[in-house]
């Protein structure tokens, strides 16, 4: 799969945002802004995994669905589906995410919000790295 440099930011981007999505919902709101499991209450979310180093999430957006601003670690994202979604990192414009199935991202910590703006459904598996303990 041949893929130009706008194509790979754009996969990047949503995956990061999604990636972080999974991993806000993996910690505790104690160390974080808000729970993206409470957050985002239209949104279907699962936890798969959840113990002392990830949290490993599926997380569901149908169209038209919106994930309320929420804070994830860092964390990666693998897209089940292909999607098109709008996501708004705190303090910048939103940029537009056209997801492929079968695409991997890392994605640094964020706070942002997330929109389906497709027709169909997108469905992400999100990993949030945890803080290792002191």
């Amino acid at each position: 799969m041949n893929l130009n440099l706008n194509e790979m930011k754009t996969i990047k981007t949503f995956l990061i945002n999604a990636l972080f999505f999974g991993l806000l919902l993996i910690q505790g709101t104690s160390l974080y802004a808000q729970d993206p499991m409470k957050a985002a209450p239209n949104v279907y979310k699962k936890v798969l995994l959840d113990n002392d180093k990830v949290r490993v999430m599926e997380v569901v957006f149908a169209p038209g669905t919106t994930a309320a601003w929420h804070s994830h670690p860092n964390h990666t994202a693998y897209a089940l589906t292909s999607g098109k979604i709008q996501i708004t990192d705190k303090g910048k414009p939103a940029t537009t995410i056209d997801i492929k199935m079968g695409t991997a991202l890392y994605l640094p910590a964020v706070t942002h919000m997330a929109k389906n703006i497709g027709s169909t459904t997108v469905k992400l598996i999100i990993t949030e790295i945890k803080p290792a303990k002191k």
